[in-house]
């Protein structure tokens, strides 16, 4: 990897799981990440942290919220949303729980990039106030204003567009 490619920062977090028992019969429960922790717990994986009517709410693991200087356009318009976000990142696993902690993100278009695996659960959970303000920090120290270029259209070649000879003579 160059070191262009590593993060600046990077915040550790623990992730929390949801497993609600389903009203279907296709399957036993859903599955979805339903809120990051401001560091890293001392706790196990796969923790169970509370069970009430059919949900059981899991330490899931821990991750880390990488931060790129070159993303900062980003995270400065997740914190400007209005309900900073995120991104939590389940794969399917092959251990003795259904899903693993892929990854935690603060950029939208990384968090939405992980959809494209359809068998991925990907969640925007409510961003803590400490790494909102870790974020925040990140974005006013790291952030350069890059000038949108509207790139000039070419304009069209009417010879281009005229009807080509076919191939063999055939019209």
């Amino acid at each position: 990897m160059s070191p262009a490619a590593l993060p600046l920062v990077s915040i550790p977090v623990g992730v929390v799981v949801e497993r609600r028992k389903a009203d279907s019969p296709w399957i036993d429960f859903v599955w979805r990440g339903i809120a990051v922790l401001p560091d890293e717990p001392a706790t196990q994986p796969w923790t169970v942290l509370r069970e009430q009517d059919g949900t059981t709410l899991f330490y899931a693991g821990s991750a880390t919220v990488d931060l790129y200087p070159s993303e900062t356009a980003r995270y400065r318009d997740n914190l400007a949303s209005g309900s900073p976000s995120i991104w939590t990142v389940l794969s399917p696993s092959e251990g003795f729980w259904p899903y693993a902690v892929t990854t935690v993100t603060a950029d939208p278009a990384e968090g939405e990039g992980f959809t494209e695996a359809a068998d991925n659960l990907v969640e925007a959970v409510p961003m803590p106030e400490v790494l909102r303000e870790a974020i925040e920090s990140f974005v006013a120290e790291h952030h350069v204003e890059r000038e949108f270029v509207k790139r000039k259209r070419r304009r069209a070649d009417p010879e281009a567009l005229a009807r080509r000879d076919h191939e063999g003579g055939q019209e």
